[in-house]
């Protein structure tokens, strides 16, 4: 039985019981939704997770019943060619870059002539592999929750195996001063250009006007010049840190600061973890922990990150604090890990974007998150409860003074250690890496890619909805667009 099959069928179990606790009354059809159908299936999958509890009213749902709901995902791969993923792998290591610079032990020109090379281990591009990750599980020979199918109408999404992290980096470091000009000079652009011109002629990209295509974004600046063109797909971000531009221009023009553009949602979109730079600390080789509270990482950054350098002025002086710049690359990973496995919080205060792979560090190292950064978003939020094992702080409350030390200081080690036990218990879902050559295999069991593709599934009946929606649009009709979804 899949992990599918369970949740429908304590679906219907949950369903009749809320029917025996109703009173005894003619029975009444409640004519459901798809998009509803998917929330109910959504609730019951969230109450079945150990540290999040759903309320039992919101179980007492009457509907028809639950009938071609996906058991499995079923996802078709873009015919995209070799050079917009494992190609791009291929020119990454064929060339010394100033980006990997830090790596020059490794076999690049053997890496080069693989049929999957490996994703690069540079810090600064491998926290963003999950594109890598996704479509290594799709080639796998697998019996993982997405099944790959052979054609696109047979199929619930459409996964675009681009590699547009690894294109806009390798943009970065060849070409940096061309990278927000669409020019010849800039082959990030081209690369978007020539996907987003393949992708848009195909019959599945017009039946759906490619929502049910699905984008891995996770760079901030990832497929910067065509968001507006892909807005209408699937996308997987990290957070929504990418879009301020947007955000800024659009909550400018109304008093209440409510996001207006239809760029990316919750409802839409899904957020993925960032692949954590840092090994895992299995909990029973945790050891007391001599450091209140660290942080590794740049003081001064832009927008929400202006908040870094305020803190930094108030904790830097504090017993037990640890506050240094850095960044765990080859001289800074052990410092990093040391400082992780050391302290019994990790300060994770927003940077330019609202998140940042310090976050899955911490939890990698089992140090409880301490988050400050008011706009931030987190993956698998319902299957998982971050409060179990997090502390979240607000802007406000984090720059007055003593307010912080003394509330950190107030956490007893009794709860620090539950926080602990509890992290341990989600650690492996922030897990992409299989250990398999070039990522060909089963992915981690219940791990990042598995729980990636859990949220999609759920989107699936609503994605269907839309299309529908769209499809029976009269000609010359206007229906405006509505997005207010957080």
């Amino acid at each position: 039985m899949t992990i599918c099959d369970s949740k429908i069928r304590l679906l219907d179990e949950s369903i009749q019981g809320a029917n025996q606790m109703a009173p005894r009354v003619p029975f009444l059809f409640v004519p459901c939704s798809i998009g509803t159908l998917a929330f109910v299936a959504y609730v019951v999958y969230l109450s079945s997770s150990s540290l999040y509890v759903v309320p039992e009213s919101q179980l007492k749902l009457q509907c028809g019943p639950v009938e071609g709901f996906p058991k499995r995902l079923r996802v078709y791969i873009s015919d995209l060619e070799r050079e917009m993923n494992y190609g791009l792998l291929e020119d990454y290591w064929s060339k010394q870059d100033s980006r990997n610079a830090d790596h020059e032990d490794e076999p690049r020109n053997r890496y080069a002539k693989m049929e999957y090379p490996p994703y690069p281990s540079n810090p600064l591009i491998k926290q963003y592999s999950a594109e890598y990750w996704l479509l290594a599980d799709l080639l796998s020979p697998s019996n993982g929750l997405a099944q790959r199918v052979g054609r696109p109408e047979d199929a619930d999404v459409i996964f675009v195996p681009f590699f547009a992290t690894l294109s806009a980096e390798m943009q970065l470091d060849r070409g940096k001063a061309k990278f927000r000009h669409k020019t010849q000079q800039n082959a990030d652009y081209l690369r978007q250009r020539k996907v987003l011109d393949l992708i848009k002629s195909s019959p599945a990209w017009k039946a759906s006007h490619g929502r049910d295509h699905v984008f891995v974004l996770t760079d901030p600046v990832a497929m910067w010049h065509v968001r507006e063109e892909i807005s209408s797909a699937l996308l997987l971000v990290v957070d929504f840190g990418g879009w301020y531009m947007e955000d800024s221009k659009a909550s400018s023009d109304d008093a209440t600061g409510m996001i207006q553009h239809t760029q990316v949602s919750l409802l839409k979109d899904v957020i993925i973890p960032y692949t954590h730079l840092l090994p895992t600390l299995n909990i029973s080789e945790d050891h007391p922990r001599e450091t209140l509270l660290y942080f590794k990482g740049a003081r001064h950054r832009h927008r929400g990150g202006l908040v870094r350098d305020k803190l930094w002025s108030l904790l830097d002086k504090e017993p037990h604090f640890v506050i240094e710049e850095g960044f765990p690359n080859s001289m800074g990973r052990e410092q990093s890990i040391q400082g992780m496995r050391n302290a019994g919080f990790c300060l994770h205060p927003a940077g330019d974007t609202p998140t940042s792979c310090r976050l899955f560090d911490a939890i990698a190292s089992l140090c409880i998150p301490v988050i400050i950064s008011d706009n931030i978003e987190l993956p698998f939020e319902g299957m998982i409860d971050y409060t179990k094992f997090s502390v979240f702080v607000s802007v406000h409350d984090a720059l007055q003074p003593k307010w912080l030390v003394n509330h950190l200081k107030a956490i007893s080690a009794t709860q620090r250690r539950k926080m602990r036990e509890n992290m341990a218990q989600v650690q492996h879902i922030f897990e992409y890496e299989n250990n398999y050559p070039g990522g060909i295999g089963p992915a981690v069991r219940d791990g990042a890619v598995s729980h990636i593709w859990k949220k999609i599934l759920f989107k699936v009946p609503s994605i269907k909805e839309m299309i529908v929606r769209e499809w029976r649009k009269p000609n010359g009709s206007h229906i405006p667009v509505r997005c207010h979804c957080t």
